[in-house]
């Protein structure tokens, strides 16, 4: 579906979704950072645990996901040939 709604916009479009994309990677790697810090506190101070593995998991599921969208992103921009 994600490449479909890609290959729905226009040039215009694609190239500020582009431009979008850089800043969505700093908050991206921002959260992943986050849910990394909040597994290693939890277990540092309770031992390994349910709260400990959760936020890896959600972190490794959200960085794949991301990583496939961009990816997208970056397959119809170069079939397009926009750069």
């Amino acid at each position: 579906m994600r490449e479909k709604e890609l290959n729905e916009l226009t040039d215009q479009e694609l190239l500020e979704k582009k431009k979008k994309s850089k800043s969505e990677n700093i908050i991206n790697g921002a959260i992943l950072g986050f849910l990394i810090g909040i597994a290693t506190y939890s277990g540092v101070r309770n031992g390994i645990g349910l709260f400990t593995f959760l936020p890896l998991i959600f972190a490794f599921y959200a960085a794949n996901q991301w990583k496939k969208n961009k990816q997208a992103l970056e397959k119809e921009l170069e079939s397009r040939n926009l750069k």
